[in-house]
C-alpha cells in the first residue's frame, strides 16, 4: 500500500457553532477547548471567522474571541479567517489587531475578506452606511488597513496600538477577484474551497500568476480552506457530517438555525433536489476514516499545489470535534 505524505502545516478554522439547545458560552467555551487541543496535537495556527445574524455561529467578534484565545494558548498562532472588511472602519481593525499584536508579538494573522459575512440588512447595520459595502472600495480600505500598520502615506491619523505592530496580512476569497489582488500586493492567499470548491484550482493559479513580491512575502504562498470530519470509520464520519449538510441548505433558504443533531439531521425529509444540493456541496471535502481523510487530502494537495490545509469541521457534539482533529494528527503518519 502507498504511503500519503502530508507534508504541509495543518491549520484549524472554527466557526464556534452553536448546537440546537445549547448557548452562545457553551459554543465559545467549546471552540476555547478545540484551540487548546489542536495546539497540543502541533496545529499550525487556529482561525476563527466573522459571521453575523446566523443563529448557528457565535464567532460574530473575531478580535474579542482571539484575545481570550491567545490567553489560554501559548504557541499556535491565532487569527481572523476572516475579519470582513466591509463591516468596519479600516482605524478600528488597526487597532484592534495592532493591539492583539502588542499583546501577543508574532502569534497573530489578520485574515481580511471581502465579503461582510451576513445579508446586507445586517451589513447596513454593521456599517450604518452602504459607504464601502461594495467589491469597488475594498482595494482602496485594504490598503488603508495596511497604512496603520506600516505608516506608508501616512495622513494625520496614527493607530495606537497599530503603526509598528503588524499581524501577518492574509487575504482570503472564494474568487478570482481576491486571489488577483492578494498576488498584486504580494500577500498570503487563502482560498475557501469549502464553500467554492469549482473556483479553487482556477482561483490558485490567477493568485500564482498575478503574485509580486512584497514586504510582507518574497514567493506566492496559497492555503486552501476544507471540510474535514473524521471518525473511526467512513459510516460514523457520514453521519457526524449530517448536521453540517442540513445547516447549510437552510441557510441557503433564508431560515437559518442552531446546529441539529445527527439524528435530526438523518430523520430531515430531503427533497431529491436538496439532495443533490447537499451532495454538491461535499465534493472535494475530506469525510471518512484516518484512511479516507487522509488519501482525500492527499488528493487536494495534488491538484492545488497548496503551500498550507485549513481544516474546518462542523458536527454537532464537541467531544467528536475534538476526535476528528485527533484522528487526523494521529493518522498522518500512517500508510494506506
Amino acid at each position: 500500500m502507498a504511503t500519503v505524505v502530508i507534508d504541509v502545516p495543518l491549520s484549524v478554522l472554527d466557526l464556534a457553532p452553536v448546537a440546537r439547545g445549547a448557548s452562545a458560552g457553551e459554543a465559545l467555551r467549546h471552540t476555547t477547548e478545540l484551540a487548546r487541543r489542536t495546539e497540543e496535537l502541533g496545529y499550525h495556527r487556529f482561525w476563527v471567522a466573522e459571521h453575523h445574524n446566523m443563529p448557528a455561529i457565535a464567532s460574530s467578534a473575531p478580535a474579542v474571541l482571539l484575545a481570550h484565545l491567545a490567553a489560554r494558548t501559548s504557541t499556535i498562532r491565532l487569527g481572523s479567517g476572516g475579519v470582513m472588511l466591509p463591516n468596519h472602519a479600516p482605524l478600528v481593525v488597526a487597532e484592534q489587531f495592532g493591539t492583539l499584536e502588542a499583546l501577543h508579538p508574532g502569534r497573530i494573522d489578520l485574515g481580511i475578506g471581502r465579503a461582510p459575512g451576513t445579508d446586507q440588512m445586517t451589513a447596513l447595520a454593521l456599517r450604518r452606511t452602504m459607504e464601502g459595502l461594495s467589491a469597488e472600495g475594498f482595494p482602496r480600505e485594504l490598503t488603508d488597513l495596511m497604512n496603520y500598520f506600516t505608516g506608508e502615506d501616512p495622513g494625520p491619523i496614527t493607530a495606537t496600538p497599530g503603526l509598528g505592530q503588524r499581524p501577518a496580512v492574509w487575504l482570503l476569497g472564494s474568487s478570482g477577484f481576491s486571489a488577483r489582488l492578494a498576488g498584486l500586493l504580494g500577500l498570503p492567499f487563502s482560498f475557501a474551497h469549502h464553500f467554492s470548491a469549482q473556483n479553487t484550482l482556477p482561483a490558485l493559479a490567477l493568485y500564482r500568476q498575478s503574485f509580486r513580491p512584497s514586504r510582507w512575502l518574497e514567493r506566492p504562498y496559497a492555503m486552501v480552506a476544507v471540510n474535514a470530519v473524521c471518525a473511526e470509520t467512513d459510516e460514523r464520519a457520514e453521519w457526524l457530517a449530517g448536521p453540517a449538510g442540513l445547516s447549510f441548505l437552510k441557510l441557503r433558504a433564508g431560515r437559518p438555525e442552531p446546529l441539529a443533531t445527527p439524528e435530526e439531521a438523518a430523520a430531515y425529509p430531503y427533497t431529491e433536489l436538496e439532495r443533490e444540493f447537499v451532495a454538491q456541496r461535499r465534493e472535494g471535502q475530506a469525510t471518512g476514516s484516518p484512511e479516507t481523510v487522509r488519501r482525500q487530502l492527499g488528493d487536494l494537495l495534488e491538484r492545488t499545489g497548496a503551500d498550507e490545509l485549513m481544516l474546518t469541521t462542523l458536527v454537532y457534539d464537541v467531544a467528536d470535534r475534538v476526535r476528528s482533529f485527533e484522528l487526523i494528527a494521529g493518522g498522518l503518519s500512517r500508510n494506506t
